[in-house]
């Protein structure tokens, strides 16, 4: 889709879990018919500068974008001080599943595919809910992620799936080359960047994380839709 001339569509939106709500941003252009649900990391929320470079940059490839904090603002005071949520995958996960239901529910989403992008510890709560939502979680792409930390769930992931890692992060490469091969699905591919670190910091180097992630949704949620794994 170009969307040069095409009017962007945004949100506030505000996900409910038990009783509280996670607050997020739905954006993208008019008439899109796929949408990237992004899963933060440690210590991130929907503002990370990172996160929303690579949500402009699918905009722009025609998807929308859902960004939404993970933690209540409560639970983000805690973790700033304790560091507790961040590596609780299990809640995070959970999360991300109640998102994603919610999100193909939603009057304004309704028709669309949807995909995960996750971030550090956010990569394998992504991933748990693609295992645990194979019919609504079409694709994952994962950024400087963890997937190992999704654990048995690797097996269950069915969805093509994209991890991507700098060259000069090589502990967390080397995590993501054994999670690789855990990973049950067809389709899944572990790209590096080189000369990039885990924060894709240097020159580019986020440039290429969002072109791969914007060929990868392109290819799984717009061009087939239906992609499984």
């Amino acid at each position: 889709m170009n969307t040069t001339h095409v009017p962007m569509v945004e949100k506030a939106i505000q996900v409910p879990v038990g009783r509280a709500h996670l607050e997020g941003t739905f954006r993208g252009p008019e008439g899109a018919t796929a949408a990237a649900l992004f899963a933060h990391g440690s210590g991130s929320s929907r503002h990370s500068p990172r996160n929303r470079f690579v949500a402009e940059s699918l905009q722009r490839a025609g998807l929308a974008t859902v960004l939404i904090d993970l933690l209540t603002p409560e639970e983000e005071a805690v973790d700033l001080q304790t560091a507790e949520y961040r590596f609780d995958i299990g809640l995070l996960a959970d999360r991300v599943v109640e998102a994603a239901d919610w999100l193909v529910n939603a009057s304004f989403a309704a028709g669309m595919t949807v995909g995960c992008f996750g971030a550090s510890t956010g990569a394998a709560a992504a991933l748990i809910a693609a295992a645990d939502r194979p019919n609504t979680i079409k694709a994952v792409v994962s950024r400087g992620g963890r997937p190992d930390l999704a654990g048995p769930a690797l097996g269950r992931v069915h969805a093509p799936t994209l991890l991507l890692v700098g060259g000069m992060d090589q502990v967390v490469l080397a995590l993501n080359r054994e999670a690789l091969a855990q990973l049950g699905c067809v389709h899944k591919q572990l790209d590096v960047i080189p000369g990039a670190s885990h924060l894709f910091e240097e020159p580019g180097a986020l440039e290429q994380v969002a072109e791969k992630a914007g060929q990868w949704f392109g290819r799984w949620l717009t061009n087939q839709g239906k992609g499984g794994g």
